[in-house]
């Protein structure tokens, strides 16, 4: 499908983290939006530069429930998570992700539209095999507390390729590894927000397990690239790929490095690993380089930098609007 069409395109989670991001790129690409969220882990703040922009259209729905939408492709990205939010509701996070992946797959065979599953590097759980090519089955805990993100990935997947085989619906799958930036939530439990916000606020930095467990983070922008790459990769090609930042870094550094660029003085303090919390976790993105000539580009330094402040940002509205009048 040529980028340059105009296209209407289904976001689905597009008021969150990534598909806010999503929903602007499209925007500015030419394209007509319509965005589902029930803003049940995301905020309409992080759409406030698109809700009056002619060709884009927020639908307030649990896509657990069928929808009907003209459309010619779905990214299909509704879904919390982090642990802090997809554990709090786990029964929900798995019909999210097995009756939404469902429900946008019927859309997509009834509409004929292209629809691009969001899965997560966490379908290779605490991995035997790094870094982590797509060929590789995971190790995973299918009844932790995890596993209704996790395992909810993995069925959309299955869900994904059953009804390719059997139905000949046009399937993309990404499987996204550690993305941050600007509008990530304050209090979403992932370590890069987590750090920031403790170290503006001069809290102490707080590392589960003793930091030498390894991630590698994604810009966000460099995330949207690849997804809108992978959409628009020949028909056929139906992944899963890999999209992430191969450059790994220990959680210890990643507070040092955090600490030293917010220019805070917290200390670091140590706390027991949660449950099968992976100790590494780092993709191998040879088939996004090769079939989407994708690769990150953002320097992390770079990144952090509009992570901090974008967060330092609404750190400082949040002491305005705690001021009483």
């Amino acid at each position: 499908m040529s980028e340059h069409r105009h296209l209407r395109i289904l976001v689905t989670g597009g008021g969150g983290f990534v598909g806010s991001h999503l929903c602007q790129r499209l925007i500015d690409n030419g394209h007509t939006v319509l965005c589902v969220d029930n803003f049940a882990s995301s905020t309409r703040r992080n759409l406030a530069s698109l809700l009056e922009h002619p060709r884009f259209e927020l639908i307030e729905q649990d896509i657990a429930l069928p929808l009907h939408a003209d459309v010619q492709q779905i990214y299909n990205l509704a879904c919390p998570a982090s642990p802090v939010q997809y554990q709090r509701d786990p029964v929900q996070t798995l019909r999210t992700n097995v009756a939404g992946a469902m429900n946008m797959l019927e859309l997509a065979k009834a509409t004929g539209a292209r629809v691009l599953q969001a899965s997560t590097s966490e379908v290779y759980g605490d991995p035997a095999v790094h870094p982590q090519p797509e060929s590789y089955w995971g190790h995973v805990n299918p009844v932790g507390l995890r596993s209704c993100y996790d395992e909810g990935k993995r069925c959309a997947e299955a869900l994904f390729l059953a009804y390719h085989r059997q139905h000949g619906i046009d399937i993309k799958i990404v499987r996204i590894f550690n993305t941050y930036g600007p509008r990530t939530q304050m209090d979403d439990g992932r370590v890069i927000s987590n750090f920031i916000v403790q170290a503006l606020r001069g809290d102490d930095l707080t590392i589960y397990g003793d930091g030498s467990q390894t991630r590698s983070f994604c810009y966000v922008d460099d995330l949207v690239s690849g997804l809108v790459a992978m959409m628009g990769s020949e028909a056929g090609f139906t992944g899963p790929v890999n999209l992430g930042n191969p450059q790994e870094i220990t959680i210890a550094e990643l507070a040092r490095m955090l600490r030293d660029q917010t220019g805070s003085r917290s200390q670091l303090v140590f706390k027991p690993l949660p449950q099968d919390d992976p100790l590494q976790r780092m993709p191998d993105i040879t088939l996004a380089r090769e079939q989407l000539g994708w690769h990150p580009v953002t320097p992390l330094a770079q990144g952090l930098g509009h992570t901090i402040d974008y967060f330092r940002r609404e750190l400082q509205a949040a002491s305005v609007e705690a001021v009483p009048v």
